[in-house]
């Protein structure tokens, strides 16, 4: 739609210094001539553009120039206060909803409006152990300070000080993103994972890139698991892998396929259905999941 995308070109004239007609025709996937006819009607409209000729030329906003918020609709202002709502949800503050106060001053009826899209951030654990720990990483992000904590990985505990650059709510959990001074590069850390945080230091922040967080890169599949699942689980791979996962077999059951990343994973995500799951491959791991199966029932004897 034009008015969305000229909110579009607005924004990016908010950040960026100068930037030239092909780079937002091509950012958008339209014409020049198109982008000419909406810079037309953003001056019409009353936004201070500055074009420039020659090779150095572009297109700018007045320094200074804030953005009228009329330009905002309802519905605009109503997205903007649902993502403001889920950052409540683990601040543990209302400083989100007191900003959307300020941006919808003057109409308060969207404050009071409709709350269709409910999003709650938080962790399974309590408020008050992972709102205290997303205010430290805010501000030690902000005030570019270094960190230090214990993490609790599959393998072992660890003192780690790290230079803290983001906060990422992915997979369902928080992590920060940031350069470890023991590992000696970026890592991905779980704050679930956090214990005795403290600031540090202060570090000289540079610019980095986020990471790359697709499955593939993140949990690289070593081996191939082919399973044969009970047909009461169906919900089971249906959440965890989506429904290509598998195909239903003529006798209902459901044969399971996805890659892993290593052997323990295999053994106790096949141990988890009990008896409601057979590993059909990898073949040599079928030994390890009765090895599995042979240590509980040795506990319980």
């Amino acid at each position: 739609m034009k008015i969305d995308r000229m909110i579009g070109i607005l924004s990016i004239l908010l950040q960026k210094e100068k930037v030239t007609a092909p780079y937002l025709a091509e950012k958008f996937e339209v014409s020049r001539r198109t982008i000419n006819r909406d810079i037309e009607a953003l001056c019409m409209a009353g936004i201070p553009l500055v074009t420039e000729p020659g090779v150095n030329g572009g297109i700018s906003i007045i320094e200074n120039y804030k953005i009228d918020r009329t330009l905002l609709t309802t519905s605009d202002m109503q997205a903007i206060l649902a993502g403001l709502r889920s950052l409540d949800s683990v601040s543990g503050t209302n400083r989100y909803a007191q900003l959307m106060e300020k941006l919808s001053a003057g109409a308060s009826n969207l404050l009071a409006g409709d709350n269709h899209i409910l999003i709650d951030l938080a962790s399974w654990q309590p408020k008050s152990s992972l709102s205290p720990k997303m205010e430290l990483l805010h501000d030690a992000i902000l005030t570019g300070h270094k960190i230090s904590f214990t993490y609790f990985s599959p393998n072992q505990e660890t003192k780690r000080t790290v230079k803290p650059y983001n906060l990422l709510y992915h997979w369902s959990s928080w992590y920060l993103w940031g350069w470890c001074e023991s590992r000696n590069d970026f890592r991905l850390f779980k704050l679930a994972r956090m214990t005795e945080l403290h600031m540090e230091d202060a570090f000289e922040k540079r610019s980095v890139s986020l990471p790359d967080l697709s499955s593939d890169h993140v949990f690289p599949p070593t081996y191939q698991v082919k399973a044969r699942i009970q047909p009461e689980y169906k919900w089971r791979l249906i959440e965890e892998y989506g429904p290509e996962s598998f195909t239903v077999q003529p006798d209902k059951t459901l044969l399971f396929s996805a890659g892993f990343t290593d052997k323990d994973s295999i053994v106790g995500w096949i141990a988890s259905f009990g008896e409601g799951a057979e590993l059909l491959e990898p073949v040599e791991f079928r030994q390890d999941i009765l090895a599995f199966a042979e240590g509980i029932r040795e506990k319980y004897l």
